[in-house]
């Protein structure tokens, strides 16, 4: 072996494209959003998402589940006799080819020739018995004697390979100043293990060593620790893989080592080492085991090889399964999961590692003064907008009508620009326009008969600005939402809560004269902000108290004298309590007539302000339907019975149309069930 002189480290590059933009967050923002309005928290969210991945992207379960499927591949296709199956051919090969020199040698005195082949045909039945008895055997052919030389060398080698990967390979046709070098390096190793025990190795001596003996460590430590943990992984690998044998394969391994390199030098060494590694690293896994089913054989350097690779692949699916406190993705070893799943595992999991590290610190997530993760203003207007566009692009399917984006509807201008879109009718604003054009540059154009050059300005679709317009009425809009159990027993908790939140981002973004107040009511109503709403678990108690939120969209209209009152109510029951004089809940069902009485009276007072109301029924209860057109019909306000993906699309195309010219409820839907209050 040559002498090292100088090392270096070099590392697994990665996966992924080095220029590659940062990963997008809009997929894993809508799906944290969705998770968050069904009521999880959002670093439950975030984790559920994680997990399951992207559309392209393949999350924590698919990578968890390649990992049990490559461990199952490795126990179901191998098992450990591969040395002793190698051991049994050359001794067989060695014995067939002393056969027949006895055979044919005719000068071989009978007697002697007669002992031999005796000796020969009462073999142990035992390799490693078989293999002990001839250490002694005077081979008359030279084929035979090397094919028993082989096993000695064979076990040789595969004992070190147990002990240092890619041993098997690098002494093959070792010589015995090899082997020497091999006694020396163990007994140095383990001079050094013990002097660590005893009171530590300092970094002159670890170097010293390394030094001599690097070239038996490809692995390179670059500390004492780092070689104790490389030689305590293997070690304790080839102790489980001894675990892992039947009773006999064990026995047959153990007095075939004494044959290793023919002398048991070599086995004393390596049972120090071991003993010294096993008081250094007590934490190692030294009496697992593991059940190969297989039939392809391993040796004991592979079988060893096998068993660090389970041992690898159980602490990937550990990481992967992100079960402990404070777990994250940057705990995945990528270098390991590609050694063992290839680089697309890789980099799939490192897609994940850095969408976790741009949710956490792009301000998409915010942590509370409880330490809780909640959906920061930023996120919370990320998913307005997607759900907005969805809410657009229903009523682009439904009615030929596309996503507002002006600011009103009446036409003034507000005094700024915007980028024109498709589909946009305001005036073209020309200064800006042109000067976007030759701010972006025109080639000079060549005159005919001439040599002066005039430049041409030519206008492109990304340089025209319009103007931005607005509105001259505000409007005052309250949104009750039903929040009571049905909504959440019939599935309908999610669709209210994604209505809200487009109807929010519609007003904050494109109508901010507006203002809008989000009521939730259950058993009792409350004013919420759109992220608390958002953010409400379902809720299972009894009761829905129309009568309270009308109460708070009423206060609300006064505070806001000069806003035409816009009132929505999305409800999938009819009014079944109320608030009393003390300001206690009072509750029946079905609905008592000072329930209903309660109602009306706020209704009507919504009515007196000058509300445009209108009511969303959910489900297709006869009873309820007749209820709501009743109520609607009291006010000249309109009933719309949507499905629920439709929901988002119907309250917003409501909004919007209640910023237009009024109509009333007959207008669209008819005189239907009779007249006014007809249901008292």
């Amino acid at each position: 072996m040559s002498r090292r002189t100088d090392r270096s480290r070099f590392h697994r590059y990665d996966g992924g494209d080095p220029l590659a933009p940062p990963v997008d967050l809009a997929e894993a923002l809508d799906q944290i959003g969705q998770d968050v309005m069904a009521g999880y928290t959002p670093e439950h969210a975030m984790r559920e998402f994680l997990r399951r991945g992207g559309n392209d992207q393949a999350g924590l379960d698919e990578l968890a589940r390649r990992v049990a499927e490559r461990r199952r591949e490795i126990l179901q296709r191998h098992d450990l006799d591969g040395t002793l199956r190698e051991v049994r051919e050359l001794l067989d090969k060695a014995v067939l080819a002393e056969r027949g020199q006895l055979a044919r040698d005719i000068t071989m005195d009978d007697s002697d020739r007669t002992l031999r082949e005796m000796t020969l045909d009462n073999l142990p039945s035992s390799t490693a018995a078989a293999v002990s008895e001839l250490s002694s055997y005077d081979w008359q052919s030279s084929e035979a004697r090397e094919a028993y030389e082989q096993i000695k060398d064979l076990l040789g080698r595969e004992l070190l390979d147990q002990r240092f990967a890619g041993m098997k390979q690098a002494l093959e046709g070792a010589t015995d100043e090899d082997r020497e070098a091999i006694s020396e390096m163990l007994s140095d190793l383990n001079d050094l293990l013990e002097k660590h025990a005893a009171g530590g190795v300092t970094d002159e001596e670890f170097r010293d060593f390394m030094d001599k003996h690097g070239d038996f460590f490809p692995e390179d430590p670059q500390d004492m620790d780092e070689l104790l943990d490389s030689l305590a992984q293997r070690a304790a690998a080839a102790q489980r893989m001894l675990n892992s044998m039947t009773p006999e394969q064990r026995q047959e391994l153990m007095e075939l080592s004494q044959q290793a390199f023919g002398s048991p030098q070599l086995m004393e060494q390596l049972a120090r080492m071991d003993a010294n590694l096993q008081a250094l690293r007590p934490g190692e896994d030294w009496s697992g085991s593991e059940s190969f089913d297989g039939d392809q054989g391993l040796g004991l350097g592979d079988g060893t090889g096998a068993l660090q690779d389970l041992a690898q692949l159980d602490a990937l699916a550990d990481q992967l399964a992100q079960s402990h406190h404070g777990a994250r993705l940057d705990d995945v070893d990528l270098d390991a999961l590609a050694r063992q799943l290839g680089d697309e595992s890789a980099v799939a999991a490192k897609t994940l590692q850095q969408l976790e590290r741009a949710l956490r610190d792009s301000g998409y997530l915010k942590r509370g003064s409880d330490g809780e993760l909640r959906l920061s203003p930023k996120a919370m207007r990320q998913l307005g907008k997607a759900l907005l566009r969805d809410v657009a692009e229903r009523m682009s399917g439904r009615s030929g009508a596309r996503e507002t984006r002006t600011t009103g509807l009446a036409g003034e201008p507000s005094g700024s620009t915007r980028r024109w879109e498709f589909g946009d009718t305001e005036p073209w604003d020309v200064p800006r326009t042109i000067g976007n054009a030759v701010l972006r540059g025109t080639p000079p154009v060549e005159q005919r008969g001439t040599s002066v050059s005039k430049p041409r300005i030519r206008i492109q679709v990304d340089d025209i600005e319009v103007v931005e317009t607005e509105a001259r009425t505000r409007a005052a809009v309250a949104l009750l939402v039903d929040t009571s159990f049905s909504m959440a027993m019939d599935g309908r908790w999610v669709p209210m809560k994604r209505t809200a939140l487009a109807l929010h981002q519609l007003v904050r973004s494109r109508f901010r004269g507006d203002d809008l107040q989000l009521i939730a009511f259950g058993r009792h109503a409350q004013v919420m902000e759109i992220e608390e709403l958002t953010a409400l678990d379902a809720r299972w108690a009894k009761g829905t108290n129309l009568h309270h939120g009308l109460l708070l969209a009423n206060r609300f209209f006064r505070k806001h004298p000069n806003a035409q009152p816009v009132l929505l109510v999305v409800t999938d029951g009819e009014p079944t309590a109320h608030l009393e004089a003390d300001g206690e809940v009072w509750f029946s069902y079905p609905p008592h007539p000072l329930t209903i009485a309660h109602s009306v009276r706020e209704l009507d007072a919504a009515a007196r302000l000058g509300a445009q109301v209108t009511f969303f029924r959910l489900g297709e209860d006869p009873g309820l339907a007749r209820f709501i057109d009743s109520m609607a019909r009291r006010v000249d306000g309109r009933m719309v019975s949507p499905e629920l993906d439709d929901l988002g699309a119907a309250v917003v195309g409501s909004y919007l149309g209640s910023r237009g010219p009024a109509s009333s409820y007959r207008e669209h839907f008819g005189d239907w069930y009779g007249g006014r209050g007809f249901w008292v």
